[in-house]
């Protein structure tokens, strides 16, 4: 029998194909793989799938089912309308009003340029005895302050955040507080860049550090820390590329500026 034949006793395979091409479609685009990929995908059906699945995704995934769900999920999810998700997430609230979810809401609402929202969403938080305090509350807090263009609020808010916490939590207070800094013409600034760089858990202290130092008129500095950050991302795996990509990408657009 056939490839043709054995699909038409089968059919089911053949939606399954369709989904699949669909999927891989989606997290090829949002990765930014290259364009032959889209033409294999949309017209090699079964043969599409199963190369890109083998010489695209085990490779990064190392063929563990979490990180396959761990890279599509987020692909899957930035596709959707932010007003849906803003809806959702409120729907969300309704029926279970945790941190989490109003930090995702205010969030959301943030993304969408509309910080007032968020800010108020935040608000029974930062009013909460429970909650006034928790780390994930005044960083979303502060990182609103920072969007309404009010560092001085953000660098306060930062400074009450337990940076013991968590490393990631730390690596965004650090940064953001350093930014505030610059932003309040702090000279401060510079050591707690340096301070966030230290067991970072991003590529985006660093290079928010290059920037400061553009600005400061110190490009030579600046183009270590930019070379620092060009051999990090020839090293990185193709999954650690695709979770700093926005960092590696500006990196990449400040290289071009100091030449």
């Amino acid at each position: 029998m056939n490839l043709f034949g054995f699909l038409g006793h089968y059919p089911w395979l053949g939606y399954l194909s369709g989904a699949l091409q669909i999927i891989f479609l989606i997290h090829a685009v949002s990765t930014r793989r290259n364009t032959y990929w889209f033409f294999i995908l949309l017209f090699g059906s079964y043969i599409g799938v199963v190369a890109y699945l083998f010489l695209e995704l085990l490779p990064g995934w190392r063929g563990t089912s979490r990180q396959v769900g761990t890279r599509l999920q987020p692909a899957l999810e930035n596709l959707r309308p932010l007003e849906t998700r803003i809806r959702e997430a409120r729907e969300q609230i309704e029926e279970s009003d945790t941190l989490q979810h109003r930090t995702e809401l205010a969030a959301l609402l943030a993304r969408a340029g509309r910080e007032d929202e968020a800010q108020a969403v935040l608000q029974p938080l930062l009013q909460s005895n429970i909650y006034a305090d928790d780390p994930l509350v005044l960083l979303t807090s502060a990182e609103l302050a920072m969007a309404r263009q009010d560092p001085a609020s953000a660098a306060a808010q930062l400074k009450q955040v337990d940076l013991k916490t968590s490393a990631s939590i730390r690596t965004r207070t650090l940064t953001l507080l350093a930014r505030a800094q610059a932003e309040s013409g702090l000279a401060e600034a510079e050591a707690t860049y340096q301070q966030a760089m230290t067991g970072a858990t991003s590529e985006e202290p660093r290079v928010r550090y290059a920037a400061y130092l553009i600005a400061q008129h110190r490009p030579d500095e600046a183009k270590r820390e930019l070379e620092t950050l060009a051999k990090t991302e020839q090293r990185a795996s193709r999954l650690y590329k695709g979770q700093e990509r926005e960092w590696f990408a500006l990196a990449g657009k400040l290289r071009r500026e100091v030449g």
